[in-house]
Formats: structure tokens, C-alpha cells, sequence
């Protein structure tokens, strides 16, 4: 319905009108999720400056939007509430150093290793998330200062703004490319709003809505320019206790994220960022949080598809959206606080269909069960818990799905030789999932006096495969039968011990592969 990818190329005027778009989108975005994690607004404004601004300057994924997000937000409510807000500067500083080493030692790479399955669950679980999010812009503050869901004509109007807003989105590109159609859409509600005094909410009134009672009526998104200070905490020991779980979490929690967003505009624009340089990217952008006072951040999918279905693809729009945010901040806080809510609604609507793997359904009727179970519990992990642990979820679920099936394949083929020796060539791999399956092959009790294992279409993976050889070998040897091992690894047999001494040796045709374990490591 809604094409996402309107350009493949970037140029500078798609870049600049896609960054506006952004920044315009980014304001409540922000504000949300500073108050989500329970500092001040203009914390979480700073964060999404910053982290836009670095990222996209020196990160690996031109075309990605980072800032304040709600993954990360939920993360430092205790470490706030506890201690304040200067542990939290400090936490995120900390944070930013260990994405810093993660891609120096360049443990981006390691984001290629998420499943497909885990992918799709990934995206779709952002989409509804996103769109969960959305839902609380249809509730106002009642007379007993309880949040309660909009009715009568406030919600008419809201809805059919939305509706407008998206349907702008959706035809404006049919009859020109030359302006944004979520920047043309958000000027059009914007003026229609205040043109005609429709009784719509707009991005001050959220704000207001958020704050205590007597600090409404001053609410403001102007602030000045952010300054640089070192956190204010005790330097020992005791702090860094205090902050390191929370900054290994963040660091995590960010880059997994990142690096999944970033994987997923490569797939959309066809293009390959590069991990590694994504992680510094995050870590820089996170110290200077750290020392500029701001909440950090780490990529934001909602933002970064809103710039892809814009046009944005270069490092331009990301600074331009960060630029253009600080203006608003500094020079021009009445224009974004006069933004109406429906349209911000509208345009973040259209980012979830186009984000939702719809395609996801079909394929759930063409690949194996265990994959679709995999797609549905990250999603539902994604939407219940954190997006972190869905994926660490899906991965371990995968592993042990590719586990049970590799188990499986474990099988040998005998025949008795010229010299009358029995003959089991082995294929599969032999590691902790199949041993059991691999003890079953064997007959020991009826096999002739000559026995010859020969592992020529089969691999040893790790010490349980070791130990099942060994324990063969010993069932052999008491049986008063000679074992012959063939066609294992050298590094294979300096960790065999009883079954050792029956490897026979052939340099010429004897493979080479490593064996995962510790006594090695």
C-alpha cells in the first residue's frame, strides 16, 4: 500500500527536506521517552541532537536516525530514580566506551549471525510496538488529572486528521517526488489545524500533559545551547559498581538495535553499511552524551524508515535532522509546539505499515514449523518484554532448533571390507546434540574382531563428540576388539585419550578442522 523505498540514491535536496521531516518527528519522540526514563524534557532533546548528529557523521549506516529511545529509556529509570540524574550521565558515558571497544575489536560482524526468522520477528515486533505507542496520543488529561481516552468531536477530528495525514502521504508521491510527502503532510495538518481552529492537540499540549500541575502553564521546548561538564559522581570503586550493570546493559541493548536497524536498511536500499563503524559511531555519540548532558540513545527505526520513505540516504539528512532539531530548540520552539499530534500520528502510522513484514504471513505457510514459531515469539517477546532479550530469545531458540536438526542427520553406512573388518563410514557432525544417536550406531557385541570407524564424511565439533569416541573405544577394548579410527583432525586425536592410540594416520587425506573446546582455548 505505502511504498517505502522512494528513492535508491542520495542527492542533497532529498537529504535536507528528509532531515526537516525527521526532526519535526522527533520532538515528541524524545520528550516521550525522557519522561519515560524520568529526567527533564530538554535531556532527552539534547540526547537526540547529539546522538543524530555523531552517528551520522562518523557512523557506519548512512541514512540511519539515532537518538532517545525507549529500549534504552526503560533501562535507566532505576539508576535515576536511586541515585540521580548525574549517575546517569556517568552510566551512558561508560556505555558509549564499551560500544567503542565492541567495534574496535570489531564485534559488529557478529549481527550477520541473527536468523532470518529472527529478523522478521524483530521487524514486525518494532512495527506493532510502534504502533502501540501511538495509541497513547488518543488519551487527554480528565478532570480528575487521570489520563483518559479521547471521545466525541476531539476524537473525530483527531482521527480524520490521521486519516488525512496518511492519505497525503499516500497520493502526494503519485503526482510529485519534489517534497517529502511526511513533511508536506505535517505542513498542510499544521496549517489546516490553526487555519480553520480545529480542536486538535498538538506537541505542547503532550508536554503539558506530562508535566506536574504547576509547571503546565510555563511548559516550553526552548533551551539553550548544551555545555560541557563532567559528571558529577564520586570517582571510585563504589560508582562504578553503581553504574556498570546499567552501561553494560545500555551498551548491549543499544547495539543490538542499531545494528538491527542498520541491517535493515540495508536490505530495503540494497546497500551494505558497515557494523563495526556503526558501533564507534554509537560509542563516540554516547561519551559525548555522557559529557554534554544527555540521556544517549542508539538507532531509531521509526525515525530512520520516516527518512528512508523521504528520500533521506545519505550522512546529510541525519545531520540535517540534528541541525534542524537545535534550531527549533534554540530559535524556533513556537513552531514545533504548534504541530499537531494527528500529524505526527499519521506519518508514524504509515512507517508501521511499511515496516510490517506483511509478506511474513506467506511466508509462514512455506517454511518449516520451527521457523514460524521463531518469527512469533520474537515478535510477541519484542512487543511484551525489550527488544534485546527477544532477540537473544530467538537466537538461543534457533541454535537449539539447528541443534535438534543437525542431531538428526548422524547416520553411517557399513559394509564388510576384503580383509573382513567391519566398516562404519559415519556422516554428520558428532557434537553434543548427537552423541546419543552416535552410540546407537555401533554394535559392539556382534561386530568382528576389526573394527574401522572412518570419519571421512563426518566431523567432531566439540569435546562431547571427543568424549563418545573415547567412550567407544574403552566398550571396544574390554569387548577384546581391535578399533580403527580413520580420517580424524590432528587437533581430533591429541584430544582423544583412550581412542587415541587407534587413529590411524594418513597425512595425505587426514582433514583439518578445529574442535570447540576449553582445553584448547
Amino acid at each position: 500500500m505505502f511504498d517505502i523505498i522512494t528513492s535508491k540514491e542520495s542527492n542533497v535536496k532529498n537529504d535536507v527536506l528528509s532531515g526537516i521531516t525527521v526532526a519535526l518527528a522527533l520532538v515528541p519522540e524524545a520528550v516521550a521517552f525522557a519522561f519515560v526514563a524520568g529526567v527533564e524534557p530538554m535531556i532527552g532533546l539534547y540526547a537526540a541532537f547529539m546522538m543524530g548528529l555523531i552517528t551520522s557523521a562518523i557512523g557506519g549506516r548512512p541514512g540511519m536516525i539515532s537518538g532517545a529511545t525507549g529500549a534504552m529509556a526503560v533501562v535507566m529509570v532505576a539508576l535515576v530514580a536511586e541515585h540521580g540524574v548525574q549517575y546517569l550521565f556517568a552510566a551512558v558515558l561508560l556505555a558509549g566506551l564499551l560500544q567503542i571497544l565492541c567495534g574496535v575489536f570489531r564485534l559488529g560482524k557478529f549481527i550477520r549471525l541473527v536468523p532470518y526468522p529472527v529478523m522478521l520477528g524483530f521487524v514486525n515486533g518494532l512495527a506493532i510496538v510502534i504502533f502501540l505507542a501511538q495509541l497513547g496520543q488518543f488519551k487527554v488529561t480528565g478532570a480528575l488529572g487521570t489520563q483518559e481516552w479521547m471521545s466525541g468531536t476531539m476524537l473525530y477530528i483527531m482521527l480524520g486528521l490521521v486519516a488525512l495525514t496518511m492519505a497525503i502521504i499516500y497520493l502526494l508521491p503519485k503526482l510529485t517526488k519534489a517534497v517529502p510527502a511526511s513533511l508536506a503532510a505535517i505542513i498542510t495538518i499544521t496549517l489546516l489545524v490553526h487555519g480553520l481552529d480545529l480542536e486538535a492537540r498538538t506537541v505542547i499540549d503532550f508536554v503539558r500533559d506530562m508535566l506536574p500541575v504547576d509547571q503546565r502553564d510555563s511548559a516550553t521546548l526552548a533551551g539553550e545551547l548544551p555545555t560541557f561538564a563532567i559528571p558529577m559522581v564520586p570517582f571510585n570503586w563504589d560508582t562504578l559498581m553503581i553504574i556498570l550493570p546499567t552501561s553494560v546493559i545500555l551498551c548491549l541493548v543499544g547495539l543490538i538495535e542499531s545494528l538491527l536497524t542498520l541491517t535493515l536498511i540495508d536490505e530495503m536500499t540494497d546497500t551494505r553499511g558497515r557494523g563495526n563503524k556503526e558501533c564507534i559511531g554509537q560509542g563516540v555519540a554516547n561519551t559525548v552524551n555522557g559529557f554534554f548532558g544527555g540521556m544517549g540513545g542508539c538507532a531509531m527505526i521509526g525515525q530512520s524508515m520516516i527518512n528512508i520513505n523521504s528520500g533521506g540516504r545519505g550522512r546529510l539528512s541525519g545531520i540535517t535532522a540534528a541541525v534542524v532539531l537545535l534550531g527549533f530548540i534554540l530559535f524556533a520552539a513556537p513552531l514545533i509546539e504548534m504541530i499537531p499530534l494527528a500529524a505526527l500520528v499519521g506519518v508514524m502510522f504509515v512507517v508501521v505499515i511499511g515496516t510490517f513484514e506483511w509478506a511474513s504471513f506467506r511466508i509462514i505457510r512455506g517454511v518449516n514449523k520451527e521457523d514460524a514459531f521463531v518469527l512469533f515469539l520474537v515478535t510477541a517477546v519484542t512487543v511484551i518484554a525489550d527488544l534485546a532479550i527477544a532477540v537473544v530469545v530467538g537466537v538461543i531458540v534457533s541454535a537449539l532448533v539447528f541443534a535438534w536438526k543437525a542431531a538428526r542427520y548422524v547416520d553411517s553406512k557399513t559394509h564388510i571390507d576384503d580383509d573382513g573388518w567391519k566398516v562404519y563410514e559415519l556422516r554428520g557432525p558428532v557434537f553434543f546434540g548427537s552423541v546419543s544417536h552416535f552410540k546407537e550406531l555401533f554394535d559392539v557385541a556382534n561386530d568382528p574382531e576389526d573394527v574401522v570407524i572412518d570419519f571421512k564424511n563426518s566431523r567432531i565439533w566439540d569435546s562431547s563428540g571427543i568424549d563418545a569416541l573415547d567412550g567407544l573405544a574403552d566398550k571396544y577394548e574390554q569387548a577384546g576388539k581391535k578399533l580403527h579410527i580413520r580420517h580424524v583432525s590432528q587437533e581430533c586425536q591429541s584430544l582423544l585419550n583412550k581412542a587415541g592410540k587407534f587413529v590411524e594416520i594418513n597425512v595425505n587425506e587426514d582433514p583439518r578442522y578445529r574442535i570447540a573446546t576449553d582445553k584448547l582455548a
